[in-house]
């Protein structure tokens, strides 16, 4: 290119021709749109892409005067339809391309993308509402995995699943008097159709000698608990606490639910513990006592949960896999 090609005049020249080559031929210029993420819904519609052969064969059916024949392309696959019953039958025409419906048809899971793509609209949509904070909103389960994979008819990974669980609990903390009915539709759609049943649970009682009953779980040990009024006793399978549990640490354990509310010289503990360790035994009596204190005692409940002991310790062994010494431990690797 010459220098005289470079000059910004010489530049402008080029552009002006350009623009006018373009509007001899009637062609408008259109500004390139990005093309978006997702479609905002998903309707069941069957689209075609029709070839350059297609049009060509369209093309010999052209009048002279320019205008097209007495059948058009519209027309033609209008007729591909055919209604011969009260079932439509459908043939795609020839040389055609079927478009899927979803846009995540060829990912490994177009079900889940969809929903998953839908949650996040939503969220999109109204982020800007009012929220309340997490403790004040209202005990919600939702489905379980298994659920989820039947729903969207495949296998789906659990950290997929807890980001769409994610999404889930950010819209239910929407305020509630102003969350939209679109939201509350899809809420309801993931959360468990049992729970409302399991939230009717029955009630603790005191039998008629004044004892309330209770059973705690830790580890591989299974302990239940007998909580009555009396002058400050445990036993543990029929022996005092210091000969069931030498440890002084264990001890501890069972009777702080009582030491943290001040109610050690007022209730009398019978326990049965079976399974596993002794440290395991002395997490079940905990939670054991923890319960049946609150049969007796209700409004201890905040005080008992900032002491950490109404809530399950899920804790446990990993297992041993195959290949190795112990659940991750593997023998030195050796290269000749």
């Amino acid at each position: 290119m010459s220098s005289a090609t470079r000059s910004p005049f010489s530049m402008t020249c080029c552009l002006r021709a350009l623009l006018e080559d373009v509007s001899f031929t009637n062609r408008s210029l259109k500004m390139a749109s990005t093309r978006p993420r997702m479609l905002s819904s998903y309707q069941q519609i069957r689209s075609f892409t029709v070839t350059p052969r297609q049009m060509q064969d369209k093309a010999d059916d052209v009048d002279v005067d320019g205008e097209m024949g007495s059948q058009t392309i519209t027309d033609k696959y209008n007729k591909i339809v055919k209604r011969d019953g009260p079932d439509d039958v459908f043939e795609l025409p020839p040389r055609s391309r079927v478009v899927p419906v979803s846009p995540s048809y060829f990912t490994g899971n177009s079900a889940f993308f969809d929903s998953w793509f839908a949650l996040k609209d939503l969220l999109y949509k109204y982020q800007t509402l009012p929220t309340i904070l997490p403790s004040e909103v209202a005990r919600t389960a939702w489905k379980s995995l298994q659920d989820f994979r039947s729903m969207a008819g495949g296998v789906v990974q659990a950290s997929k699943y807890k980001k769409v669980r994610a999404v889930l609990q950010r819209l239910n903390r929407i305020q509630p008097d102003l969350m939209p009915e679109e939201v509350k539709a899809v809420l309801d759609t993931y959360k468990r159709p049992d729970f409302a049943a399991m939230q009717r649970r029955r009630p603790k009682i005191i039998d008629r000698f004044g004892r309330a009953r209770a059973a705690g779980r830790r580890k591989t040990s299974n302990a239940e608990a007998y909580l009555v009024e009396g002058s400050g006793g445990c036993f543990v399978n029929g022996k005092p606490l210091f000969e069931m549990f030498p440890r002084l640490v264990d001890r501890e354990s069972i009777l702080w639910p009582l030491k943290v509310t001040n109610r050690v010289d007022r209730y009398n503990v019978w326990a049965s513990s079976r399974g596993g360790g002794i440290s395991g035994q002395a997490g079940a009596i905990t939670l054991a006592v923890t319960k049946a204190l609150l049969t007796h005692e209700p409004l201890l409940k905040p005080v008992l949960r900032r002491a950490g002991v109404i809530t399950r310790d899920p804790r446990t062994v990993e297992r041993k896999k195959h290949g190795k010494r112990k659940a991750r431990d593997m023998p030195a690797w050796v290269a000749r």
